[in-house]
């Protein structure tokens, strides 16, 4: 099994919006979390999902998630968003997430997210040429 990696970091505030009653930050945000640093991942390293979407014709879904919650986060907070991704077996992509406050340096959440390139039908397939070149640079 080949594997490469890539990592990028990602800092943002946290929004009123994205809060719960009791002020923390809702659970479900950290997955927004890692998509932002995802999204920032490749963008800067490879080029953006539009990109992909629009000249390669691939799609690159979410097919499995997870997500550890070590302390919380509250309105205002500047958080540092730590995306690394792995190929693993050529086809499936594995992206590790950690969660830092930038304020303390502690780690609020780690997590992960798996995805797949795949084709206008629906159909997997294997990352584009360019994609491997990225990954191999």
């Amino acid at each position: 099994m080949s594997e490469s990696s890539k990592e990028y970091t990602t800092r943002l505030r946290v929004r009123y919006a994205e809060t719960d009653a009791m002020g923390w930050v809702y659970y479900a945000c950290y997955l927004q979390y890692f998509e932002v640093s995802r999204s920032d991942l490749i963008r800067t390293l490879w080029k953006s999902y539009r990109r992909i979407e629009d000249e390669d014709g691939l799609k690159l879904p979410v097919v499995e998630a997870g997500c550890k919650y070590t302390s919380g986060a509250r309105y205002e907070d500047e958080l540092e968003i730590r995306a690394k991704l792995t190929l693993v077996g050529g086809i499936r992509l594995h992206f590790d997430y950690e969660v830092r406050s930038v304020e303390t340096g502690g780690v609020i959440a780690t997590g992960f997210t798996v995805h797949c390139f795949i084709d206008s039908n629906g159909k997997p397939k294997r990352p584009p040429m360019g994609f491997m070149q990225f990954l191999e640079s």
